[in-house]
């Protein structure tokens, strides 16, 4: 499948962040650079377990707070995920993933249906993980998934440490993602309308 070799890549660039990403699908490093430690961190899961190689540098206002730098990410990242599953004929469409951390469970359930929409529900023990403030983890899965255009159920199903709660969001969306673009092995739009916007 073509798409599992291709590299994307955006260049965006505002008064409050300016960013370089490229993003294939693969198993080799990432190497990323947000400004924000516990979004490192995060992103890199995401990478290792959607089987991406993410390449990333911001140069973003965190000298204010995490929030441009942690939603602007989410767009770009929306954006190449977009290019990357353009040839929809070759998709499998449905990704779902539940991933359990100790006393945290959560799931993932992913439709690259062009109709993008997300549900969120997930009530996070703590406020803050170091300094990083967890409200910013919405806003990076509704920028992410409003411009891939797809449709996302994100659910923290149990919870317990702040960290891990979050750690096995990111993680379980990585993996519902590898899924839903995935070659299906069979050369059809998975859309009985015959469309996918």
């Amino acid at each position: 499948m073509e798409s599992k070799t291709m590299t994307v890549s955006i260049e965006r660039n505002t008064k409050e962040t300016k960013i370089r990403m490229s993003l294939k699908q693969g198993f080799d490093p990432s190497n990323i650079e947000t400004g924000v430690g516990f979004l490192n961190h995060m992103l890199n899961l995401f990478a290792f377990h959607g089987h991406f190689v993410l390449n990333l540098t911001v140069d973003g206002d965190t000298n204010v707070d995490a929030h441009h730098t942690t939603e602007d990410v989410g767009i770009v990242l929306g954006q190449l995920l977009a290019e990357m599953g353009k040839e929809k004929e070759r998709i499998t469409r449905y990704g779902t993933a539940y991933v359990p951390m100790d006393e945290t469970l959560a799931r993932s359930v992913t439709d690259i249906s062009g109709r993008p929409y997300l549900h969120f529900d997930a009530d996070f023990s703590k406020a803050t993980v170091g300094t990083f403030d967890v409200e910013l983890v919405k806003e990076f899965f509704y920028a992410v998934v409003i411009h891939a255009r797809y449709t996302t159920h994100l659910d923290l199903i149990r919870g317990g440490n702040t960290h891990h709660e979050i750690e096995a969001l990111f993680k379980a969306f990585a993996q519902s993602v590898r899924i839903a673009l995935s070659d299906s092995g069979v050369n059809r739009l998975p859309s009985s309308k015959g469309v996918i916007e």
